[in-house]
């Protein structure tokens, strides 16, 4: 009798130890490539164990072929063959044979099935089973790789994580739940790529394309996105979100994907750049890409490719949408480490991919791989995206005023603002790393502008540039305006500043200033003026003086539900003259505090109690309001906990029991929303430990 199989051990928790899937499942192969994995194939009575009687057949994808490199065709020889499908025999029996089995590091990543058949005469195809093989950072051999462990443990393994937000003087994380190794996530995942614009239209490319991850990185990109696709998330940049979840809601990114995928593929409303971000980061670390998310502070949106970004006021101080670029107070992506195969030397390494639908990349919603390296240097010659990547981080600014015949002032050429505390969670710990040093040199520096200028005539070079030579900086004027802050602004409370005005002229001077507060959308965009103050005053021959003002809260309150920053500008005109003078600050207003506090040891599988504590500093009842907590190996199922009313000034404090379901560091996330405030968040890491 020949060699025939009855059944196969396919040493699911052993091999899913070693290839670093077993926080995913311990009941199914999942793989990653370039690394050998055992199985054991029992015979039936009778057969002989002669395994150069047979060969091994892997396929992925719904059409495999050899030529594609979607299908393989391996016999049992001995040590593994790089870049190839391999197999040898580690232990047999008359009984059964075990055999060890290698991916090639440049697989394509995917669901697999792994057959037998004879090795002469007509193949006789028989199923063993299936796995799903992923990227791995831990082979040397595989484009994803990635040197240091705690780095892998962090970019890859690390289910939660912290994002940043707020404005470039003041901002702070909070709390997100990846989620990557919840068991259902990685099929989400391969079916975000089956459903893919790259896969409807060929889906035996598409399928081969997938061992690389550039190719992989540029389809997820698309795809968390629902601009040109069946992608996951719907955005939406208002104060409305009808029929849909606000994005300052979500905490995690499971219930996102899950129910992307339970709703047949419809987009989840709604996301804004955050969400989008974190949710790739998700999808890129199930999927074996390390990746992390970054936040850029004053990060601009250069719509014109000419590297500046034109602002335009009115005299009364009201920004006027003259042009479509702008600055978003911050503007979050995800960083993804792959070698460039398809560059020039010198470009591995941190790849910016940006979800977020900005502007179209070759005719689709994505961004990136953009090598940080390359965004440094300034080689805006460099695919994918740089030119755009480089103007939200290194873009000059340029400051208009727009008199009431039509007429633009140039007000300040600022070529230091934009590219501001770029933020990511530290390898290993809840502190912030800043990365703006990899992005660009020193503001001001010889390097810097050098690189800058590379910019601009690499995009000459190209055809794209749009504008106008290279900024210098501005000179000093001879009156200045600047705005500080008394105190950190808490929302509830009036909003104490002082406006600094310095004359440097041998003469008086006579100024009428107008001084105003907007609420200002995360994106750059102003909302509907909420105060104004205009007043007269001479300051004398270099001189200076400080004009105390208020914004008082029962003007800008209403603004602040769904905004978290408001905009102070100033402007200075000097009376029989047409000179003009402005200042503007961003002013992060804060909430109050939520807090979770830990009552007992949490240990695996036993109850331990979180405390939430709020108080309600405004003189006004909240209504409407609900308290939501999650947490990945804590909670099951998000848990939200309606509470109709909070009186002024009143102190709210809930004690949730909790029995967590996975070892290790664990981070339990809250909101507290209501009809005054939103985006009241907090997170506590808590370490679960074995009974």
């Amino acid at each position: 009798m020949t060699f025939a199989v009855s059944s196969t051990d396919f040493h699911h928790e052993a091999n899913n130890k070693a290839h670093h899937t077993s926080e995913i499942t311990g009941k199914r192969l999942i793989l990653r490539r370039g690394q050998p994995f055992t199985i054991t194939l029992n015979l039936l009575r009778g057969s002989q164990p002669e395994v150069d009687e047979v060969q091994l057949v892997a396929e992925t994808g719904p059409s495999p072929s050899e030529a594609s490199g979607t299908r393989a065709v391996f016999r049992v020889s001995g040590p593994p063959v790089k870049r190839s499908w391999s197999a040898a025999v580690q232990n047999s029996s008359s009984s059964s044979v075990t055999l060890s089995v290698t991916s090639p590091a440049n697989a394509s990543i995917g669901k697999y099935s792994l057959k037998i058949q004879a090795a002469k005469g007509t193949p006789q195809t028989s199923a063993l089973g299936e796995f799903i093989l992923l990227f791995n950072p831990w082979c040397a051999d595989d484009s994803v790789h990635m040197q240091k462990d705690n780095e892998k443990q962090e970019y890859v393994m690390n289910e939660q994580g912290l994002l940043y937000r707020g404005c470039a003087e003041s901002f702070s994380p909070s709390g997100w739940n990846f989620g990557q190794f919840e068991e259902d996530i990685v099929d989400i995942c391969l079916k975000l790529l089956d459903v893919s614009p790259g896969y409807s239209k060929n889906p035996g490319l598409d399928c081969s394309r997938r061992n690389d991850p550039v190719y992989v990185s540029r389809v997820v990109s698309a795809m968390v996105n629902c601009n040109d696709d069946r992608g996951i998330l719907l955005g939406r940049w208002s104060n409305d979100f009808p029929g849909g979840t606000p994005p300052t809601r979500w905490t995690g990114s499971v219930e996102i994907l899950r129910k992307w995928s339970l709703n047949g593929c419809q987009p989840v409303k709604y996301g804004q750049c955050w969400v989008y971000a974190a949710v790739m980061c998700s999808v890129m670390r199930c999927l074996g890409i390390p990746t992390r998310v970054i936040t850029n502070f004053e990060s601009a949106h250069d719509t014109d490719r000419n590297l500046t970004i034109d602002e335009y006021y009115s005299v009364s101080g009201q920004e006027l949408k003259l042009s479509g670029d702008s600055i978003w107070n911050f503007h979050v992506w995800v960083e993804s480490w792959m070698a460039r195969l398809d560059l020039p030397a010198g470009y591995d390494g941190w790849q910016v991919l940006d979800p977020t639908p900005q502007e179209k990349s070759e005719g689709v919603y994505c961004c990136g791989p953009a090598p940080v390296k390359a965004i440094l240097e300034g080689d805006t010659d460099i695919k994918h995206d740089v030119p755009f990547v480089f103007a939200e981080v290194n873009a000059d600014k340029v400051r208009w005023i727009v008199g009431s015949d039509g007429s633009k002032q140039k007000s300040s050429s600022n070529t230091r603002q934009v590219g501001s505390n770029i933020s990511t969670k530290a390898v290993g710990t809840n502190a912030r790393e800043d990365v703006t040093h990899l992005y660009k040199y020193p503001e001001g520096s010889k390097k810097e502008r050098d690189a800058f200028a590379k910019a601009v005539r690499n995009l000459k070079s190209t055809g794209t540039h749009n504008g106008p030579e290279v900024h210098k900086p501005p000179a000093s004027g001879v009156t200045e305006l600047s705005i500080k802050l008394q105190k950190t602004p808490v929302n509830g409370e009036d909003i104490n500043f002082h406006l600094c005005i310095v004359n440097r002229n041998q003469s008086a001077k006579n100024l009428s200033i107008t001084t105003i507060a907007q609420a200002l959308q995360h994106n750059g965009r102003p909302e509907q003026l909420c105060w104004k103050n205009t007043q007269t005053i001479t300051i004398g021959a270099n001189g200076e003086t400080k004009v105390t003002l208020l914004v008082p809260y029962s003007k800008y309150g209403a603004s602040m539900i769904e905004n978290d920053i408001l905009k102070l500008t100033a402007i200075a005109m000097e009376l029989g003259s047409s000179e003009m003078h402005m200042t503007e600050k961003d002013v992060l207003v804060t909430n109050p505090v939520l807090n979770i506090e830990v009552k007992g040891t949490p240990v695996l599988y036993q109850d331990f109690t979180a405390e939430i504590t709020f108080t309600n500093t405004l003189s006004e009842t909240l209504r409407n309001c609900l308290l939501t907590l999650s947490g990945i190996g804590l909670i099951t199922t998000k848990c939200e906990i309606p509470i109709p009313t909070l009186g002024a000034k009143n102190l709210l404090r809930v004690s949730i029991p909790i029995t967590p379901t996975k070892p290790g560091s664990r981070m339990l996330t809250a909101d507290f929303d209501c009809n005054l405030f939103r985006d009241v968040k907090a997170y506590k890491t808590v370490e679960v430990r074995r009974a």
